[in-house]
């Protein structure tokens, strides 16, 4: 089996598909601490549906890189929400319900109507659970990740302690001279990143487990916020590599191979969890 690895591993998509798969691991578990924390946690799924639509109107267009157009429109989305969920009309979780359902029925119609494939269930199919997506990247795609990945990770370790004081208490915060609504609203582009790199990986209906089950899993063990991000990131990852070595040697979807690996990290660190108690 490490020899039919290490096979795999001289080909450089493969190497490109862990690359990508770690990167977006560790930048997702850090945002998914402060997003289960301030119980928005859900935003991850509405902004995925909404990537989705974005997907869906550029394969109308016929764009060569999907992402020059799902990624401004995932970002503006997520200001979007930031603002309607302030609304004492429409509520956080209203407004994520109302923008992610109806960006997924636009975006399923819009292939359905200007199909471009012949094989359209296979391309909802992989877009929507990830499929193989993630071991047919370009070079820009895989350098676009780099990138982007380096700018979350600046981001959250420069802003750390405006992340950590705008999660706990909000009024504290702004008691004391934060901006609130400037840090929120980078944390919500921040995660509107994230979801359009995770695409490729999990898919659009399985980015929230990708999220959230890292940070859950390290609360059953920690208490404290620096603790659980660090084992968070590190459980997110070895569960990602572990994911897509299993899906490359057993020819399992990569989505939902990384997703049962989370899924299983977080069934032990509860069995360790409830052993401390």
């Amino acid at each position: 089996m490490l020899e039919k690895l290490f096979d795999y591993l001289e080909f450089p998509f493969v190497r490109y598909a862990i690359i990508v798969g770690v990167l977006i691991a560790l930048c997702s578990s850090l945002l998914g601490v402060t997003l289960v924390l301030k119980r928005f946690s859900f935003i991850g799924d509405g902004l995925s549906h909404v990537a989705f639509g974005a997907i869906a109107i550029a394969s109308v267009f016929n764009l060569t890189s999907k992402m020059i157009l799902v990624l401004p429109i995932t970002v503006l989305s997520a200001v979007l929400l930031l603002r309607t969920g302030q609304n004492t009309k429409i509520k956080g979780d209203a407004a994520i319900a109302m923008i992610s359902v109806t960006s997924l029925a636009f975006g399923y119609l819009l292939m359905n109507i200007f199909s471009t494939s012949a094989n359209m269930s296979g391309d909802v199919c992989s877009t929507l659970f990830g499929s193989t997506s993630i071991l047919t990247l370009q070079t820009y795609e895989v350098n676009l990740c780099i990138v982007l990945s380096i700018a979350v990770l600046f981001v959250f370790v420069f802003f750390y302690n405006k992340i950590f004081s705008v999660t706990f208490d909000e009024n504290f915060a702004k008691a004391t001279g934060t901006n609130v609504e400037l840090y929120n609203l980078i944390i919500a582009v921040i995660i509107a990143a994230i979801i359009v790199l995770a695409m490729n990986l999990v898919g659009s209906l399985l980015i929230s487990a990708l999220v959230i089950f890292p940070a859950l899993s390290a609360m059953r063990i920690f208490k404290s916020f620096k603790t659980v991000v660090i084992f968070s990131a590190i459980l997110s990852v070895f569960c990602a590599i572990c994911g897509m070595i299993i899906s490359i040697l057993c020819g399992t979807p990569v989505g939902s191979t990384i997703v049962a690996a989370d899924a299983l990290a977080f069934f032990i660190c509860c069995l360790i969890g409830g052993n401390k108690r």
